[in-house]
């Protein structure tokens, strides 16, 4: 038998038939592929609704990763709004203001910005931690849900009908036998590694770089409550602090990078050689130790468009479905508010039975496009920042410094930008604004820092820079455009 945990009743209650069949049978109304941020939200929320839900997980051990540790105020509302909030407790969560950019030693600060309808202008805050305490929180908030079952078992195959498509439920494998799982949805939220992405959804995730993670111990950081950008000659460092005494510490390595190559020492030579002498100086000493520790993990950042789920009986999501460059830290705050959204637009009221699946495609269709308010801010935001800070031709370093000096005026130039990709602003136009006063800046700055005789040739240039700037950004408006 499967390893199975649910919060059963009290002895002196009344046996649920419905949690028996999950138990007995593995029917329920719902069958979850992932026990990860999406995969426990939705099976909450859908609980809470009164649906019967069966949540399946490889492994229930707590997880090890290097991405998945910063939350940003707009995922911080949506976990509220799942009645979520306070698996952020006793995992020594740190509380994150805002980020601080540095560039070239020169140093920014950008705080999050106060709710335009908020009288009192308390600005909003976020959250860091270890990924692996808060996935466990959220798979123990999912056991405590009633009608909800957990059972640990290899998702292996989708049950498919023969005649139609439709999905009618799961292939699992528990302690090396077959097993089985029914119901009339089945959500498949198994990450950016999915096994059945492939079969359902026609892109591919593009990824041309890693992420290099590093734990740095009592760190002392430039800015406390901050997440931190460095800015140089290589592409971003990025570092947070996701414990009392651990800071993360995260390199993007493109592909084929020199400097990281095997002759030159790999990805040690690079972080020793390339990477530290760029950061501040205070925190140079800590970032080393780790280096000598040797506990050095990678994970690929990857892109993959939105896709509109069309198939009968099954819904797939989360990274699963969409990923945008972690450099943002815009990940789990899609997975909460898709978590949310959803929940809404299947809600019994709307969506009785889940048997009726033309019901909930049209729901599905509603949904691929009202996310777009939020997701699309963030997709874009994440691919085209990525972009800037990891610039490395002349145009892209001229849109970098433009960045870094729209940022240095402050005001609505800081407010506008972290309130996109804190999830606080949820509008495309407002993105779409400051992404080109950024360029129109860089334009300036790159045409008026030139002397009297390089003139002609940087208003040349300038052409150049704007274009390199539509090369950045329309590519995924496009994308997000398609259906």
């Amino acid at each position: 038998m499967p390893l199975m945990l649910d919060s059963p009743p009290p002895e002196a209650a009344p046996s649920d038939p419905r949690e028996e069949r999950r138990r007995l049978h593995h029917e329920a109304d719902v069958v979850v592929i992932g026990a990860g941020i999406l995969g426990c939200a939705l099976a909450v929320a859908l609980g809470n609704q009164g649906r019967s839900v069966i949540l399946l997980e490889r492994s229930l051990k707590q997880p090890d990763r290097i991405v998945g540790e910063l939350l940003q105020p707009g995922g911080v509302a949506a976990l509220e709004r799942l009645g979520l909030r306070d698996c952020l407790e006793d995992i020594d969560a740190i509380k994150v203001e805002g980020y601080e950019v540095i560039y070239y030693g020169e140093e920014v600060r950008i705080p999050y910005p106060a709710a335009a309808d908020d009288t009192e202008k308390k600005r909003p805050e976020g959250r860091s931690f270890h990924h692996g305490r808060f996935i466990q929180r959220l798979r123990e908030a999912a056991m405590r849900t009633p009608n909800v079952t957990v059972i640990e078992t290899t998702a292996t195959d989708l049950v498919k009908n023969g005649w139609t498509g439709q999905i009618l439920g799961v292939e699992g494998k528990t302690k090396g036998e077959k097993d089985y799982f029914f119901g009339a949805l089945t959500i498949v939220a198994d990450g950016y590694a999915s096994k059945f992405r492939k079969e359902y959804i026609k892109h591919t995730p593009i990824s041309k770089s890693k992420f290099w993670g590093l734990e740095l111990i009592d760190a002392d950081l430039p800015l406390p409550h901050h997440g931190h950008v460095v800015l140089g000659d290589g592409a971003p460092v990025l570092l947070y602090q996701i414990g009392t005494h651990e800071t993360r510490a995260l390199i993007d390595i493109p592909e084929h990078l020199p400097s990281a190559s095997v002759k030159n020492g790999g990805v040690k030579g690079h972080l020793r050689d390339v990477v530290l002498p760029s950061l501040p100086k205070k925190v140079q000493p800590s970032f080393e130790a780790a280096i000598d520790s040797g506990a050095l993990r990678s994970m690929p950042n990857s892109f993959l468009p939105p896709s509109t789920n069309t198939n009968p009986g099954m819904v797939i999501l989360g990274d699963a479905m969409n990923m945008r460059h972690p450099l943002t830290g815009g990940g789990m705050t899609v997975a909460f508010n898709d978590a949310v959204l959803l929940s809404e637009l299947l809600s019994p009221e709307l969506v009785p039975t889940f048997d009726d699946t033309k019901l909930v495609l049209k729901q599905m269709e509603r949904f691929h496009w009202q996310r777009k308010s939020l997701t699309s801010v963030i997709n874009i935001l994440a691919q085209a920042l990525y972009s800037l800070f990891a610039a490395n031709d002349p145009q892209l370093k001229a849109l970098q410094l433009g960045c870094f000096r729209y940022f240095q005026r402050g005001g609505a130039c800081i407010d506008g930008p972290v309130g996109l990709l804190a999830g606080i602003i949820r509008r495309p136009f407002v993105l779409f604004y400051h992404f080109f006063a950024v360029a129109l800046l860089a334009i300036w700055i790159y045409i008026s820092s030139a002397g009297i005789l390089n003139l002609p040739v940087r208003l040349v240039g300038s052409v150049g820079v704007f274009w390199k700037a539509c090369v950045v950004i329309f590519p995924y408006i496009f994308s997000e455009l398609r259906a």
